[in-house]
Order: structure tokens, then C-alpha cells, then sequence
């Protein structure tokens, strides 16, 4: 393991170094011991780069995010090769993520995909527009973060599938990437189906 950041209160990005080529988007299986059930994990890296981070959350009923958070370098951690069919592509499209369902599209985006793409970021609290700095720069206007529970400067007040029944017009050629609970996704795809977008342009991952 090369190094582990806390970057908001019980949210974590884990590095270590890259051994497996991967495509952005794609997920690996973890686990800190060879007994213990492996967890899926989004990588949040880009394909060029020479290390690997995951961002994760402590889940207090999790056994395995605990023992994350508590890992030091030097630590050994187990890790799969990298597979999934969740990969970006430099079409235009627009990608919805809620909390830590933005990893993959860090990945995307440190990938060289971010082109002709809009991010609409959903979460609870301002400290969960993670790598929030990063996107304002490139996006601008097309960073779209959405918050729940609080209101803040630049962010639309209330959740990201309120901010999507809002719009109109949505390009139906676009294809239209989410990452987040079941309950997001399946909300927000029925969202887009409603407001006309094909369902075959609609790509879902589904995190636990």
C-alpha cells in the first residue's frame, strides 16, 4: 500500500501501485485479508497514471471500511485484476454520480474523457462534492453538484433527480452514465426514460 488520505470526516483515498493495466471506469475486488469476503471498488485514477486510488467511505456496519481506514503503509491489501463493463468512452454524455459513485468518472475524467461531458453530482452535505476543486476548473458550468441537506454557493439546493426533473429538452443521443445506490439509479433512469431518453443510451453501476 502506498498511502491513504482521510479527505472528508470517514471518506478515504486508498493508493497503492498500479500492476494491472485497467480501463476507466472499471472496478476492483479488496479485502485485507485472504479470509474475509472482497468488496467492489470503483477505481477513481487515471489509466496513465502510475498508482491506483480508491475512494471509500466507513460504513459503521462495514467490517472491511473499518479495517480500511485503519491501514498504514506498509500494510499488505489483496486486490484483484481490474474488470467491468462500466467504461467512458469520448462521446458526449452527461454523468450522474451520488456520493462516492463519483470514482469511476474521476477515472474517466484523469483519463482524458471529460470532453463534451456534464457531471451533476448529488450528495448529502457540502463536504461530499468530492474532488469537487478539480471539476469546478475544468467543467465550470457543467459541474452541477446537488445538495440535499444544506446550501452553498454554486450548488443547486435539493437532490440531483430534483435538479433532473427540472430540466428540459435533454439531448437523447447523449448517453447518460449513473454510479450510485440502487434507489438513485433506478429513480433517476426512470427520470430520463420520462423525459424521453431511450434506455438503451443509459448506463448504470450500481455500488453496495
Amino acid at each position: 500500500m502506498l498511502k491513504l488520505e482521510e479527505i472528508a470526516k470517514g471518506v478515504f483515498v486508498l493508493s497503492y501501485k498500479k500492476i494491472n493495466e485497467f480501463l476507466a471506469g472499471q472496478v476492483v475486488a479488496i479485502s485485507t485479508d485472504l479470509i474475509g469476503e472482497p468488496r467492489l471498488y470503483s477505481i477513481a485514477s487515471g489509466v496513465r497514471e502510475d498508482e491506483v486510488r480508491i475512494l471509500f467511505n466507513v460504513v459503521p456496519e462495514g467490517k472491511l471500511t473499518t479495517q480500511m481506514s485503519q491501514l498504514v503503509e506498509g500494510d499488505k491489501i489483496f486486490v484483484s485484476k481490474p474488470f467491468g463493463k462500466f467504461t467512458g468512452t469520448k462521446e458526449p454524455a452527461y454523468w450522474i454520480a451520488a456520493g462516492t459513485g463519483i470514482a469511476p468518472f474521476a477515472s474517466m475524467f484523469y483519463s482524458g474523457l471529460a470532453s463534451g461531458k456534464i457531471l451533476i453530482h448529488g450528495g448529502r452535505t457540502l463536504s461530499t462534492f468530492y474532488f469537487r476543486n478539480v471539476f469546478e476548473a475544468y467543467f465550470e458550468d457543467n459541474y452541477i453538484p446537488c445538495c440535499s441537506q444544506q446550501s452553498g454557493q454554486g450548488v443547486f439546493k435539493g437532490r440531483l433527480t430534483e435538479y433532473l426533473k427540472s430540466l428540459n429538452n435533454l439531448p437523447a443521443k447523449h448517453k447518460y452514465y449513473l454510479c450510485g445506490s440502487a434507489e438513485m439509479v433506478v429513480e433517476t433512469r426512470d427520470i430520463l426514460i420520462q423525459k424521453g431518453i431511450p434506455y438503451k443510451q443509459i448506463v448504470a453501476e450500481i455500488y453496495f
